[in-house]
């Protein structure tokens, strides 16, 4: 016998996604990302839920746990999607490495200068400041995704500590221009910061 269109739909194999029309295919996990980046910047971390990014890209939660598992990961991923490291630290690494101070802050300063990539930026400091979880992954992105591979590749000694002096003095600029908003830094013109954050960069990831 043939089951009509009342009959509903069928039963769902625990563990596996909905196959709901819209809710898989080659642009759900972009759109669980995008989701993942305005929910983490809208409710920080601790109120973000993988049910709410769920909701928000119109998939279903099984969904967002098959592609990253955990919120953890999740908020990783959505980091990584305002760094971007696998496109950026070709760049910046590409040029003389006299400039490689100055080619990472403007970088830096070109995301945050940025108001898409600025939102989940400052969600990531906000929570990270409180929330250890946040906190892992912003060490385990910025210092291991991106710059210790900088410092390594330039072959420098010593370039953990290195990247983590560098890191220390960008997330300080973060925190002082978009968060607190300390003037004058909070107003100054990008260009002058890169100009003076440059040197110190250089010296910390290249020993000139």
């Amino acid at each position: 016998m043939t089951a009509d269109a009342t009959d509903g739909p069928a039963p769902r194999r625990r563990g596996r996604p909905a196959r709901a029309p819209g809710t898989a295919g080659p642009d759900s996990r972009t759109r669980i990302l995008e989701s993942a980046r305005a929910e983490f910047a809208d409710r920080g971390y601790d109120r973000t839920s993988m049910r709410g990014i769920a909701k928000a890209a119109g998939v279903d939660a099984a969904l967002v746990h098959h592609y990253f598992g955990t919120k953890d990961e999740v908020f990783a991923a959505a980091v990584e999607l305002s760094f971007e490291p696998a496109a950026v630290i070709p760049a910046i690494l590409g040029g003389p490495s006299e400039d490689v101070g100055e080619r990472l802050a403007r970088y830096f300063i070109g995301v945050w200068e940025n108001p898409v990539s600025r939102a989940p930026l400052l969600a990531v400091l906000r929570s990270a400041l409180t929330n250890e979880a946040a906190a892992t992954v912003l060490r385990g992105f910025v210092l291991r995704r991106l710059l210790e591979r900088i410092a390594a590749d330039l072959d420098v000694p010593d370039p953990t500590f290195r990247a983590e002096l560098a890191a220390s003095h960008m997330i300080g600029i973060a925190i002082l221009r978009y968060v607190i908003r300390a003037e004058p830094l909070a107003s100054a013109d990008p260009e002058k910061i890169i100009a003076l954050v440059a040197p110190a960069l250089q010296r910390y990831l290249a020993g000139e």
